[in-house]
């Protein structure tokens, strides 16, 4: 049966990447697929998707509204489908003052990506154009959203990310719909393996050397110089590239030993969970 996949992640957790591998997977032509042209199904949050679905334009609903109307409209969506949508996701699992879920769950089912929050830091500030303190306090600010500029109208709708663990605990705790997660950092060192569990969770039956292939296709070298080659549409304008480094470590060269207490303490127990701090406390990647 045909499902909706949500691709959900904290952001500069290796979403992007995994989409590009994806759609390497999925194509039906020989050639590289063009990373401004992949073969997903965009984004939860995306305010032009919403408008076209329900036939109603969400600039005239407020925030809570909006929410309301999000899970019906994908519930609505996953009956009957052709095939797989795979759809992005930067919300964390929340739910609605009813007590149901913001994301539909019918005929769905979600792959989580994490990345060890100290390279997130790194990577989300520059992404961000913030500096490196703000983003380490938002990554520890319960009530940190996405689009809640209220000055002007934004292409994308308000998105809940919580905290840094809050996100991550949300996804991998949710009981409504199955979750597989997958550590960027596992991505980055055991490639075939890591994508081969993901396309066996979404039930795509393909041998293993199409599988290598499309990992392949989808190394982060090959993804920064074909965005220096073609751009990106999805890189903020005032950030120089969206594929940055990739690099597993990062951190080292640009976090103070202070932030990287502040980052440690504020998500120690979710660290430990998924293998980021050791029994001993140290840090692993």
């Amino acid at each position: 049966m045909a499902k909706i996949i949500w691709l959900a992640s904290y952001p500069k957790s290796g979403n992007t990447w995994f989409r590009t591998f994806l759609s390497n997977l999925l194509k039906e032509k020989e050639e590289t697929v063009s990373i401004n042209h992949l073969h997903t199904d965009g984004i939860f949050s995306s305010r032009i998707i919403l408008d076209s679905m329900t036939g109603i334009e969400a600039s005239n609903l407020t925030p809570e509204e909006i929410d309301r109307l999000r899970p019906a409209a994908y519930n609505h969506l996953a009956e009957g489908l052709p095939g797989n949508l795979y759809i992005k996701v930067r919300d964390a699992f929340t739910y609605l003052d009813d007590g149901s879920p913001l994301l539909g769950t019918r005929n769905a089912k979600a792959i989580y990506f994490l990345r060890n929050p100290l390279d997130v830091a790194v990577s989300f500030s520059n992404h961000s154009s913030c500096d490196l303190d703000t983003t380490i306090n938002n990554m520890g600010d319960p009530e940190y959203v996405f689009c809640r500029n209220e000055r002007r109208l934004a292409n994308q709708l308000r998105q809940k990310l919580l905290t840094w663990s809050g996100h991550v605990q949300s996804w991998t705790g949710a009981g409504e719909l199955p979750v597989h997660t997958i550590r960027f950092e596992d991505m980055k060192l055991n490639p075939l393996e890591t994508f081969t569990a993901a396309a066996n969770f979404m039930e795509l039956d393909y041998d293993a050397e199409t599988v290598r292939r499309a990992v392949d296709a989808s190394v982060f070298a090959k993804l920064q110089e074909a965005e220096k080659k073609e751009g990106f549409h999805e890189k903020p304008y005032m950030v120089q590239a969206f594929f940055r480094r990739g690099e597993v470590g990062d951190w080292r060269l640009h976090l103070t030993e202070r932030q990287v207490g502040q980052l440690v303490r504020a998500h120690r127990e979710v660290m430990e969970k998924f293998g980021y701090l050791d029994r001993r406390g140290e840090i692993v990647f």
